[in-house]
């Protein structure tokens, strides 16, 4: 998926003769923080509501003030992550999009991306989510696979993150189950360190609360 494919049909762009009080009124509409300047085709930059509010005077027209602008784009062929890098780096909650002329095309809102995001990611799935911890040696998508497919639940979706300064890994895993008890023991067999998960389903609760009570069993011996 593309920037192309995101491009908002409904956010519109600001001409340098439109004043910032028009630019706050469309961005309390779209519930953004930014506009696109645009001077025909060619993009002039963004423009923020801290800018506006700098101004002091939002009802003159933008023109007249003189502003240094942020001018972030993407192409409209790079890929999604590309664009939720921008934003992400930039904290940005449109991205505009340029072609290969570097004309004007229109903008990404954050908001799109994250439901984009959801999509691919099968976040918005039903099923569970499990968080596996391990040293970056012991990682191996392959055997993570065979442990949740042995239990006949599939993988929809996986990232992984680590801290720059760590040599420890987090695997987070969404699966197309509820009951994720057996996922979880398998995964305990083969000693992986099961941080968390998300279910809706009780089972897994209850397993680990017989578990403490057990143990408390035990302690009191």
């Amino acid at each position: 998926m593309t920037a192309n494919d995101l491009i908002s049909q409904v956010i519109p762009s600001l001409k340098t003769s439109d004043t910032g009080q028009t630019a706050l009124n469309w961005m309390e509409i779209f519930r953004i923080s930014h506009l696109p300047i645009v001077n025909n085709q060619d993009f002039l930059g963004l423009i923020s509501d801290n800018d506006i509010y700098d101004m002091n005077k939002p009802e003159e027209a933008i023109g007249n003030h003189e502003l240094t602008l942020l001018k972030p784009y993407v192409k409209d062929n790079q890929h999604l992550f590309e664009v939720v890098g921008l934003a992400a780096r930039l904290k940005l909650s449109v991205v505009p999009v340029l072609d290969d002329r570097n004309h004007y095309k229109g903008v990404v809102t954050t908001s799109d991306l994250v439901q984009h995001i959801a999509g691919i990611s099968s976040m918005d799935q039903p099923g569970g989510i499990i968080v596996l911890e391990m040293v970056e040696r012991d990682y191996s998508l392959s055997q993570i696979a065979q442990i949740v497919e042995s239990n006949n639940v599939k993988v929809l979706s996986m990232y992984i993150t680590s801290p720059s300064d760590s040599i420890r890994l987090e695997v987070t895993l969404k699966v197309n189950a509820t009951d994720l008890l057996s996922v979880i023991r398998t995964f305990e067999r083969y000693n992986y360190d099961v941080k968390t998960w998300v279910s809706t389903n009780d089972s897994i609760d209850q397993f680990y609360s017989e578990r403490f009570d057990l143990l408390m069993k035990y302690l009191n011996m």
